[in-house]
């Protein structure tokens, strides 16, 4: 990003795509640290993945896809919180474009956690 300019025209175009926080009870919220940890870690292209996925699916009623400040765990940044109605969130840390499509796919359509990229199968992962 090399302008105020640049800034603005990206802020634009993601808020057609990036939903608004006017969600239902029965909508899934997937949510995308967007601080200046999770951007400088990768987060843009993340959320535009998500974002993406979900509208080329037809799938915006029933997942919302969202931006949000800090979440408090810099080191584990690119962040993706999934809440689903009923059940406990789902936080997938060190996150990528390849590894949020997987999530989409197994998770956000097929209904599987993918346990590898949440913050409990991080403190599994060798060193």
């Amino acid at each position: 990003m090399k302008s105020l300019e640049e800034l603005r025209a990206i802020r634009e175009k993601m808020q057609g795509k990036v939903g608004v926080r006017a969600e239902n009870e029965n909508q899934t919220r997937v949510v995308v640290g967007m601080a200046t940890c999770g951007i400088a870690s990768g987060a843009r292209p993340v959320l535009s993945t998500l974002s993406d996925a979900v509208q080329q699916e037809g799938l915006s009623k029933k997942i919302s896809v969202t931006q949000t400040g800090c979440i408090g765990l810099c080191q584990y940044e690119p962040i993706v919180e999934v809440m689903e109605p009923g059940k406990e969130k789902v936080t997938y840390v060190k996150m990528n474009p390849e590894k949020a499509m997987e999530v989409f796919k197994l998770h956000l359509v097929g209904g599987q956690v993918v346990t590898k990229y949440t913050l409990s199968g991080e403190a599994r992962q060798p060193k």
